[in-house]
């Protein structure tokens, strides 16, 4: 029997929108959890600020499901920013990098709680300032798939070109922002090679975009959830 899941939101995003992703889940048998998020519980990381706002509901939301479930360990699934906000729950050195988080005693050590992470469309580099704080912290003090213990997948879609053009303009300057390189392949906002990992096990995706719209699979579609799914164990 698969372990539990825990959904972590991407930013800006609360739980509702990952409830397709949550039924495809229970639908294979799979007993999973959204992390009880709003868009306002976003509110105060704003503009680069600590994500410590987000950590704190994660874990809660992980103890809960262990203890109701009488596992050990969970599957954490992480979409987009959700990805790399894991990646700072996961470690064992003090996240500290924001002067609100100086004074507190700021180190999660989650990955005895976590058996795989998956992440889906996460921007695991980025070229934006506003993000770059908390970013060069998860790559600099946890690299690539950092613990051997957690087995990590990284999932990118494979739906849009990027072109420096008026009708590509939005996705060439996501990828570009992300990665340094807007004409290249990805999921419409995050291209493959930010979303993937060094030593992950990296999955590409045909045809996947980041997030729900009408007519497109997205990394919530239940067809979609089913090939990621396999990977859960």
């Amino acid at each position: 029997m698969s372990l539990p899941t825990v959904i972590l939101p991407g930013y800006l995003a609360g739980a509702a929108p990952y409830q397709e992703m949550e039924r495809s889940l229970k639908d294979l048998g799979i007993r999973a959890t959204t992390v009880p998020l709003t868009r306002w519980s976003w509110l105060p990381t704003l503009g680069g600020r600590s994500i410590g706002p987000i950590l704190q509901p994660l874990q809660d939301a992980i103890e809960q499901v262990l203890e109701q479930s009488g596992a050990e360990q969970v599957n954490l699934v992480g979409h987009s920013a959700g990805g790399w906000i894991a990646r700072i729950y996961l470690g064992d050195q003090p996240y500290d990098v924001h002067a609100r988080d100086r004074q507190r005693q700021v180190i999660w050590q989650g990955r005895s709680r976590v058996a795989r992470l998956i992440t889906l469309g996460t921007p695991h580099l980025s070229q934006e300032r506003w993000t770059r704080r908390n970013l060069d912290f998860v790559n600099q003090t946890y690299p690539g798939a950092f613990y051997p213990e957690v087995d990590y997948v990284c999932v990118a879609g494979k739906s849009v070109y990027g072109q420096r053009n008026w009708k590509g303009w939005f996705t060439y300057n996501s990828y570009l922002l992300t990665s340094g390189c807007g004409d290249c392949w990805g999921d419409g906002i995050t291209p493959v090679e930010a979303a993937h990992l060094e030593a992950a096990k990296n999955v590409t995706l045909e045809g996947v975009y980041h997030s729900p719209q009408a007519g497109v699979n997205w990394y919530g579609t239940p067809e979609i959830v089913k090939v990621w799914a396999a990977y859960l164990g």
